[in-house]
């Protein structure tokens, strides 16, 4: 089963595919999830919401505490034992809480489970040696896809269907190296030998 995360940042415009969807959704993402998306639960403390959300919270978490709500929902999702989850609402102009919300992505991967965080302008995502090794896409051709490490190093193994040369690159913190290659083939492969990478893959705003 897919869990579906709604989070207060910025508001996401495209379709979301709740179908068959364990959907989460926290606090102030209710106000613009509202008659778009169906919730199955709202968790949080409820301190930026507009209106008694719908259903009605089982709980009302307290607004000083260690975990944010999106945390929260995702302890509570990872339990329940969901395949996959995607992010929606993790940006916007909070800076430091989109720097949290991609720690969100690092705990899934550490359980095992494929997370993604969508947003108008991007798809985020992690993948390294110890999960998903290996990155098989098939973006549109011109489509920016930059790489980062997340552990001090990543290398790369093979890679094809992007302009710059990824092959054999060890990516380090502290450069750009990975940032804003493009697409060149209709299909693309990214191997992780070393260390956990994260990708954000551009899209189009809608």
């Amino acid at each position: 089963m897919k869990g579906i995360i709604l989070l207060n940042g910025d508001e996401y415009h495209g379709a979301i595919d709740d179908a068959h969807a364990l959907v989460y959704c926290c606090d102030g993402a209710y106000n613009w999830a509202k008659g778009r998306v169906r919730i199955d639960e709202n968790i949080g403390d409820f301190d930026s919401v507009c209106c008694t959300p719908d259903p009605p919270p089982e709980r009302i978490y307290p607004s000083e505490k260690d975990y944010t709500d999106g945390e929260i929902a995702l302890l509570r999702m990872l339990a329940k034992k969901v395949d996959r989850i995607e992010i929606y609402g993790a940006g916007g102009g909070r800076e430091d809480h989109f720097l949290g919300n991609l720690q969100l992505l690092y705990k899934a991967y550490q359980s095992g489970v494929p997370a993604v965080i969508v947003t108008d302008y991007n798809r985020i995502f992690l993948f390294g040696e110890h999960f998903m090794p290996v990155l098989h896409l098939k973006e549109r051709m011109g489509t920016t896809v930059s790489f980062l490490p997340v552990t001090e190093t990543a290398k790369i193994g093979n890679a094809s269907g992007f302009y710059y040369p990824l092959s054999g690159v060890t990516l380090k913190k502290g450069t750009c190296l990975g940032i804003s290659n493009v697409v060149t083939e209709e299909a693309q492969t990214v191997e992780c030998q070393r260390g956990t990478v994260i990708a954000f893959v551009n899209q189009k705003k809608r």
